[in-house]
């Protein structure tokens, strides 16, 4: 398996795990009927890195890692997770998450916040608190679960300086 920023070149494979992993409607914000078009501004935009992780040509996950608010609080990095429903159980997460771990650091940011983390997604709350990100706080009924209705989500953040 290899990480890798993303290209162009990308999309179509990168785009087949994003509407697998909205479709449900239970882990992310995005509308499950977001249209292709919209991949770029979500995932590709021009003021994030995106990472893919591949293995013999196909693509398994891919993240984005960015600055969570601008100027002033631009030193504080944001990143997005997806693995392919069909990769699942195989540590990709886990590999995603330390390579996004190593970025920040290269990339001078002094901490990861994740803004909303679904409650209801007991793998990556597990993951995360694995890899040392604590829950900060806790929005009520802040995410539309399809089929759990309103949820708490959380903000969990990891100190990269700890």
């Amino acid at each position: 398996m290899n990480i890798r920023k993303a290209t162009e070149t990308d999309i179509d494979q990168v785009w087949n795990i994003f509407s697998k992993v909205i479709e449900t409607g239970d882990t992310y914000v995005f509308n499950p009927n977001t249209p292709k078009r919209d991949l770029t501004k979500h995932w590709f935009a021009d003021y994030m890195q995106t990472y893919v992780l591949e293995e013999n040509g196909q693509i398994l996950g891919t993240y984005i890692i960015k600055p969570n608010q601008i100027d002033l609080g631009n030193h504080i990095a944001n990143c997005s997770y997806m693995v392919s429903p069909k990769a699942q159980g195989k540590g990709i997460g886990k590999k995603l998450c330390e390579h996004s771990l190593k970025i920040a650091k290269e990339n001078s940011f002094e901490g990861i916040q994740f803004n909303i983390v679904v409650s209801t997604n007991k793998g990556a709350v597990e993951l995360w608190k694995k890899y040392g990100f604590k829950i900060i706080g806790t929005t009520p009924k802040g995410f539309r679960h399809a089929e759990l209705g309103l949820v708490d989500t959380f903000i969990m953040f990891k100190d990269l300086n700890e």
